[in-house]
């Protein structure tokens, strides 16, 4: 399913986002779109077809071309969301090229990113207590 940016929703209106396999055109709105909505404690997690992995030969005919993980993480984190993992799934390839290896877990066909997006929280009344102050503070 694919919606028109700008996203038919409120700021900060939704708890959890998955974008499986987003294409590389108009990533930057997607990405922004989806911060925008996403409240604050929500996760946002994408998929992402692993650029490096040998299984590129499968799908890069087709003409798929995903974003790299890096590029989404330092996107992301400019808009305020946090890295909660980065996570690699399919077969492992040994450094000979066959699968069931173990040595290279970074080549497998499919990264998943996990994000949260944080708030910034007001300082509390504990902080403008004077010097030596040991009674309550109004509020």
């Amino acid at each position: 399913m694919s919606c028109a940016l700008p996203l038919p929703l409120p700021s900060e209106a939704v708890n959890a986002i998955v974008l499986q396999h987003a294409a590389t055109l108009e990533l930057e709105p997607l990405l922004s779109e989806c911060a925008r909505v996403l409240m604050p404690g929500g996760r946002l997690w994408m998929t992402l077809l692993n650029r490096y992995s040998p299984y590129r030969a499968r799908w890069q005919w087709q003409g798929a071309r995903p974003p790299s993980a890096m590029h989404c993480q330092l996107r992301l984190q400019r808009e305020g969301l946090r890295v909660r993992s980065v996570r690699h799934f399919g077969p492992l390839w040994s450094e000979s090229g066959q699968a069931g290896g173990k040595a290279l877990p970074a080549l497998r066909a499919v990264c998943v990113l996990e994000f949260e997006k944080r708030a910034a929280a007001f300082i509390g009344p504990e902080a403008a207590r004077p010097v030596g102050w040991r009674g309550p503070v109004a509020t």
